[in-house]
């Protein structure tokens, strides 16, 4: 089956159980969301699905296209087609945007095989353009320097360039204004196709109107607790996340 398929996947670290029995299928061509009040899992969820190594998982699976997950080292998992944007993104002081872009690329190559400079910053211009990035950021260090809504651009950029099989977006509303939360949104937009499935986490309605969801998946303690589809998230927002607490409760 062509998706991201998790079942009863259990996660601790320190000795504290984040992730409880989890289930979640995101198929290929749809966009699906999560949300969740914060300690819920979220973040350990893309984490653990990235490869991060400070999490130790218990027991269940996590397969992509029928490709366990758990266990691979995070390289081995981009290669396979996953790529997750930080809600943090990283600095890497010394390697500029369109060196680091171009090496992730070429480590995707057949033995052998190289990249042609002329295509490459040909398709690099055109993606920089349509996220508002100019030019002259091909030749600072990642992400050094950046404010958060450059930061979160850059991620979609490299995102956009490696076109993976799956996206996963950790908050990448965060720290956003009006005008970059919609730039991005457009980025993610122009990503959805019928062979790339997206999940998106996020905290606040605010950004599913720019990225609208084929479904809403509510995390409440480790676990799905409810799904629907983009009239959950408007829910929540009205009601707030006591209200879900109140149904985990009584189930």
């Amino acid at each position: 089956m062509n998706s991201i398929e998790i079942k009863n996947l259990n996660v601790k670290i320190e000795d504290q159980s984040i992730l409880k029995d989890l289930c979640l299928t995101i198929p290929k061509g749809e966009v699906h969301a999560i949300m969740g009040p914060n300690g819920s899992g979220k973040s350990t969820l893309s984490k653990v699905l990235a490869g991060h190594p400070d999490y130790e998982v218990i027991s269940g699976s996590a397969k992509m296209d029928e490709t366990e997950l758990l266990g691979l080292e995070p390289d081995e998992i981009s290669r396979e087609g996953l790529f997750l944007a930080f809600q943090y993104p990283v600095e890497v002081p010394g390697v500029s945007i369109a060196n680091f872009i171009r090496a992730a690329l070429q480590a995707r190559l057949p033995k052998g095989d190289s990249i042609k400079a002329v295509d490459y910053y040909k398709k690099l211009y055109s993606k920089m353009e349509s996220l508002g990035i100019d030019k002259t950021f091909t030749s600072r260090s990642m992400n050094e320097g950046f404010s958060g809504g450059e930061k979160k651009r850059c991620e979609i950029l490299q995102m956009s360039m490696l076109e993976p099989k799956y996206c996963i977006l950790d908050e990448t509303d965060s720290g956003l204004d009006i005008d970059a939360l919609r730039v991005v949104s457009e980025g993610v937009n122009s990503m959805k196709n019928s062979g790339r499935g997206i999940l998106v986490i996020t905290h606040y309605q605010r950004l599913l109107e720019y990225i609208v969801p084929d479904k809403v998946h509510v995390m409440w303690d480790g676990k799905i607790v409810r799904t629907g589809d983009k009239n959950l998230a408007i829910e929540l927002e009205k009601n707030g996340y006591d209200w879900i607490k109140n149904e985990a409760v009584v189930a």
